[in-house]
């Protein structure tokens, strides 16, 4: 039978853990929690050595982009536990080790259900975000996907999708965080509220500051082409874009709509007006495209993305290599090497060891966190961005970490 632990309430409130409770080790499973009134009766403290890996990844993809790594180092920080961990927006392999804790188990025990929170859904959505900017090639790629999300998470899911490889962000808090100015063009309501979308056009170009791009929405009411054509007639040569954001319903071919659209714009000359996309992209949609449009904003396929399903496992108790079914006893290192491309795991103690090829490769597990004291500067999410761009453009080859 379950019980409340809290009176019914007067009137409404938000129900998103805080840092507050997620620090203190509240958002736990249960099971930790007695876990470790068992330890506590045993007088058990063991040192352990617990790894962090994904056996398979999303998509049956061969790669994912790590993420939520410095979230992770904030929640381990008062357990006085020594952290190994790939660079933030590394791309890993599945099986790969991407974060190793060491430390008596008790002290971080109660960590594991958020730790494996904060990775696998920062990593999925990098992932998502980077595959996408593949599929964009050099054309824009905006993060518009908060509204899927609980508001909590937004600034989480964000600032994946920018590391992952976005170029902006919607959400204004997500933004100042970035350090980036928001973007976003008008929505349909601004368009209802004023009756069409020439009189929201006017009114955004006479009430918006000048350095806000003159992006209109056209396809609230008509169709694209004649809404296009409407818009440029209204803003002249400070018309910057339009955007397309079709419903499904009226869709059609887009690809089609788009050139309808760009030829039109052509024949009057208007080819500096650039055509944007958003609404219900997918990876494939945007390659489809991409040949006819300027830009791209994506949302739920991104927000939503599927999570790296990654474990939390010891492999070692007391520095006795030990690990259930099915995973590899031992401290491991990742190792990858310039010169032929080659990638592996290897026990840690053979880690210096020189590759097949004769190469010195690089380790790629580095030390974190000691003592509650952080290893070295935190890389700012634009330098993570440029780290996975980097290894986007040669997967197989060793793009300089953050």
């Amino acid at each position: 039978m379950s019980r409340s632990a809290d009176p019914p309430a007067s009137r409404p409130r938000l129900h998103a853990a805080g840092a507050e409770e997620i620090l203190a080790g509240r958002i736990t499973d249960v099971y930790f929690e007695r876990t470790l009134e068992v330890l506590r009766a045993e007088g058990a403290s063991p040192t352990v050595r617990a790894e962090v890996s994904a056996k398979t990844l999303p998509d049956g993809a061969s790669w994912a982009v790590l993420a939520g790594v410095e979230e992770c180092l904030a929640l381990l920080a008062s357990t006085g536990a020594e952290v190994r961990a790939l660079p933030e927006g590394t791309l890993f392999r599945a099986l790969e080790p991407v974060l190793e804790i060491r430390g008596e188990y008790p002290a971080f025990a109660r960590m594991e259900t958020a730790l494996l929170g904060m990775l696998c859904q920062a990593s999925g959505v990098a992932t998502r975000a980077a595959r996408c900017r593949l599929a964009a090639g050099d054309r824009p790629l905006f993060s518009f996907g908060a509204r899927r999300m609980h508001p909590a998470v937004a600034p989480v899911v964000e600032r994946s999708a920018y590391v992952g490889g976005c170029d902006g962000v919607a959400v204004v808090e997500s933004a100042r965080r970035l350090g980036l100015e928001p973007v976003g063009t008008m929505p349909h309501a601004l368009v209802l509220v004023l009756g069409g979308t020439v009189e929201a056009a006017r009114a955004f170009h006479e009430v918006l500051p000048p350095g806000i791009p003159r992006v209109v929405l056209i396809d609230t009411f008509g169709d694209e082409k004649f809404e296009t054509l409407a818009a440029a007639e209204a803003l002249g040569d400070d018309l910057y874009a339009v955007r397309l954001d079709t419903p499904a319903s009226r869709r059609g071919d887009l690809a089609a709509i788009l050139e309808e659209v760009r030829w039109e714009l052509d024949l009057r000359g208007r080819g500096s007006v650039k055509l944007l996309v958003s609404g219900g992209l997918t990876e494939e949609e945007i390659r489809r495209l991409a040949p006819h449009c300027d830009g791209f904003g994506v949302g739920t396929y991104i927000s939503n993305a599927p999570v790296v399903d990654f474990s939390l496992d010891i492999v070692e108790v007391d520095g006795r290599a030990v690990a259930k079914r099915g995973k590899a006893s031992g401290a491991k290192d990742v190792v990858r090497c310039a010169a032929c491309g080659r990638r592996a795991v290897v026990p840690l103690a053979r880690a210096g060891e020189s590759c097949p090829c004769g190469a010195a490769p690089e380790r790629l597990l580095a030390p974190r966190l000691r003592d509650g004291r952080l290893l070295g500067e935190l890389p700012a999410p634009a330098r993570l961005r440029e780290y996975v761009l980097a290894q986007l453009d040669d997967p197989n080859g060793a793009a300089q970490s953050p």
